[in-house]
């Protein structure tokens, strides 16, 4: 089946190449690109900009992060003037914003340059990564499905010291594999669910598979019923369309290298099943809950590219989760791969349902560690609102590991207590475990559920609920899809080690 039907292709930007170019200072940048110049607060001032810094603050720039100032120019395109914040301060991070700020106020130029010579406290080739993905992830748009979309941007120049050519080069590669994960998962959550069904995923991955290096399996409805995966066939029950379970795998050359799991949570279309949504906004977000999934696949789709040293497997547990006649029902009972009974008692926390035959899955084959990913709870969105993850674990190790890459690509994340003393409230009377715990604490409910199924396995738990979805553009995020998370997990990849036996464990189950 291709996944072009009727016009429509999931992933225009995968098929979208950018050229990247890097040249010393002193070379002439192309002739469309208006060339963005950071300027700090205080301290030094670009010699390239034509006027001062008191014509700047004149004109009510003051070198503050964020702010930009357009400079035409009789004899090329504008010099854009983009406030770095004071001298050192903020680091890639700063800088990968002011480039975000600098693309937006290029508009539709379809060629970006950018002035890397005046910065400090950032090295070259953590600043080449950083500004390419801030000015290709603040231009991203989901056009596909438009008339006349936004052009894209095809061409990006970086002008630096000549010494610094060579590191600002091999961080701009970096980027621009960092940038097109977040795009992909960006395109794959943004498509409408009726276009982007579960086996349509499916055929996606496949050719995005053959394409990147990776092997594919995908589970049809008749295989799941073989493999016992009663979460997924449960929340499928009341679909018209058939489920599907992706096994994503990439394989470096190093026969013993690491090996890292990924579960993501796959819901095309979630209507709150039997429990349905109130008939509010969130409705017409609910395309957004396979980001998770989405974020899988894009990561994992830059890791040869990468070169990336660890094995890793990838479950995408995808249907939607509709209200019909066969639904499940409250007070159903579904059995999850493995033999778990799990009595239903809200049919919209589903996502843990479908990740759980996913979790046992990849217990059952050589693994060191094992992390998923979702958008779980709206309690998870309440408690850390939506620009910062949260993430749960049995091993400290693993966690930091996810908190350290988080950090590196500023997707934020904060740990959050795994507290068994919760544990109870889970407790069925007529199954060994129910899927929703009590009103309160239901970001910690849905992580203890999750644990059930992981056998002691190192685990970590990311709940983006909040960050998957921006109201209005900030930064290098869009307003929509954010693709939160495809970054993240692809610099874990790449960095990720075998957790060591923790044995303060034990003494921190409370």
């Amino acid at each position: 089946m291709s996944t072009k039907a009727n016009g429509f292709d999931p992933t225009p930007s995968w098929h979208r190449r950018v050229s990247l170019t890097v040249l010393p200072s002193g070379e002439r940048t192309p002739a469309d690109a208006p060339l963005g110049v950071p300027v700090a607060a205080s301290g030094g001032f670009p010699a390239v900009l034509p006027v001062g810094r008191q014509d700047l603050t004149a004109a009510g720039f003051a070198g503050k992060p964020g702010q930009t100032l357009v400079l035409p120019r009789q004899d090329g395109p504008p010099l854009v003037a983009v406030g770095a914040g004071e001298p050192g301060g903020g680091g890639a991070d700063a800088l990968r914003d002011a480039a975000a700020a600098y693309a937006r106020a290029a508009g539709t130029a379809e060629q970006l340059a950018l002035s890397l010579t005046e910065l400090s406290g950032v090295a070259p080739e953590s600043a080449g990564q950083a500004a390419v993905e801030g000015m290709l992830l603040a231009r991203y748009r989901f056009g596909v499905l438009k008339r006349e979309p936004e052009p894209p941007v095809t061409a990006v120049t970086l002008v630096c010291a000549p010494d610094a050519v060579a590191a600002v080069e091999r961080g701009a590669r970096r980027g621009l594999a960092y940038a097109q994960a977040a795009s992909l998962a960006r395109d794959l959550a943004n498509s409408p669910p009726s276009l982007l069904t579960a086996e349509r995923l499916g055929a996606t991955a496949a050719e995005l598979g053959a394409d990147c290096g990776l092997s594919v399996e995908v589970y049809d409805r008749d295989a799941l019923l073989e493999l016992g995966c009663g979460g997924l066939l449960g929340v499928n029950a009341g679909s018209a369309d058939e489920p599907r379970m992706i096994k994503l795998r990439y394989r470096p050359a190093a026969a013993d290298a690491p090996r890292l799991t990924l579960v993501g949570k796959g819901i095309m279309y979630d209507s709150g099943g039997i429990s349905l949504k109130p008939a509010d906004a969130v409705h017409a977000t609910m395309k957004n809950d396979m980001s998770g999934a989405a974020a899988i696949l894009a990561a994992m789709s830059q890791l040869r590219g990468l070169d990336c040293p660890v094995a890793v497997t990838g479950y995408l547990m995808c249907t939607d989760n509709m209200p019909s006649g066969t639904a499940v029902k409250l007070g159903d009972v579904l059995t999850m791969r493995g033999g778990t009974t799990v009595e239903v008692v809200n049919a919209d926390a589903e996502g843990r349902l479908v990740m759980a035959d996913a979790l046992v899955l990849a217990t059952e084959e050589p693994v060191d560690a094992i992390v998923d990913i979702a958008t779980l709870t709206g309690a998870c969105l309440r408690a850390l609102g939506p620009q910062v993850a949260g993430v749960f674990g049995n091993d400290q190790g693993l966690v930091d590991q996810v908190r350290a890459a988080a950090t590196r690509v500023d997707e934020p994340v904060w740990q959050l207590p795994l507290a068994h003393r919760y544990r109870a409230e889970l407790d069925s009377d007529v199954a060994d475990i129910k899927n929703m715990g009590g009103a309160n604490g239901q970001a910690i409910h849905a992580a203890l559920f999750l644990e059930e199924f992981v056998a002691g396995t190192p685990w970590a738990h990311v709940d983006i609920a909040g960050t998957a979805q921006n109201d209005t553009p900030r930064t290098w995020f869009p307003q929509g899809c954010t693709g939160f998370g495809a970054r993240l997990l692809l610099d874990l990849a790449l960095a990720f080690t075998r957790p060591q036996p923790d044995p303060l464990a034990a003494g921190r189950r409370s």
